[in-house]
């Protein structure tokens, strides 16, 4: 999950740009009398079947999605970035396998992209020294790159592998994809508290959560006895957990910024 931290602010810039554009275009498209104050879904609900006798034409403006392009996820973000647990909007999976939530939970990990932003991460507290009792030098910086490599690889393994396989919970984000800007936002963002069972069913998001807590609680053992504090360990999972909950709002926007920049492209 740390992989993403290095769009995430490039990414959510785009997305209030296109913030007023989106508003609009999805106010439009709102099925005539349902309310938008109704609860966000976890993920989308079946289409109501229409009445017998019902028009063509009223079959046809029922169907919420008239563009295909809208709200559909590519397996990366700017064809770099991995994004292989976003589910397109109004996309019907089943449940995923223990080993697949294991094999999602490696890519990310050890894709060539998290080596790459390990060590330009590295490289940037390298040069602040965040961390003076690694020092300088080419050791130095193998410190840092071993420790930020590290941090990222466990709190996947824990928050998309062995969390979900163990709790019987749903890792991937299921993208909303329709609704204004703040609503989709709002939504998003509190997928780092709400998440779904295997079976589909709505429960806290103990995976994520939980997971970031564990990840941050272990890697005390392996940084310098001066970080190894509660306190240190508390920062360093609120920031896991409120940069996971950035990172669901760039992938719930990135459909659109693909399709007005780059024209869907994956």
């Amino acid at each position: 999950m740390h992989i993403q931290r290095l769009s995430a602010v490039a990414c959510c810039v785009c997305a209030c740009m296109l913030a007023p554009s989106l508003a609009t275009a999805t106010s439009g498209s709102s099925t005539p009398g349902v309310s938008t104050s109704a609860v966000l879904p976890d993920a989308p609900e079946p289409q109501t079947q229409a009445p017998p006798g019902a028009s063509t034409a009223a079959k046809t403006e029922a169907t919420p999605k008239a563009n295909g392009n809208e709200g559909k996820q590519t397996k990366r973000i700017l064809g770099i970035i991995p994004n292989f647990r976003s589910v397109s909007a109004d996309q019907k999976l089943p449940p995923e396998t223990a080993k697949e939530k294991f094999k999602t939970a490696a890519l990310e990990s050890f894709d060539y992209s998290a080596v790459t932003f390990a060590a330009g991460q590295a490289g940037v507290a390298q040069a602040q020294d965040s961390y003076p009792q690694f020092r300088q030098g080419a050791a130095g910086y193998g410190r840092y790159f071993w420790h930020t490599f590290a941090d990222q690889a466990d709190e996947n393994l824990w928050v998309q592998g062995i969390l979900p396989v163990t709790l019987h919970q749903d890792s991937r984000y299921y993208t909303l994809g329709h609704g204004g800007f703040i609503k989709r936002g709002a939504y998003s963002f509190t997928r780092v508290l709400i998440t779904r069972t295997d079976e589909g069913t709505r429960v806290p998001n103990y995976s994520e959560v939980g997971g970031a807590g564990i990840a941050s609680a272990l890697s005390a053992a392996y940084y310098p006895s001066v970080y190894q504090t509660w306190t240190k360990i508390g920062q360093r999972w609120l920031t896991n957990v409120i940069i996971d909950g950035v990172t669901f709002s760039v992938k719930e926007f990135w459909p659109d910024v693909n399709n007005a920049i780059f024209h869907q492209k994956d």
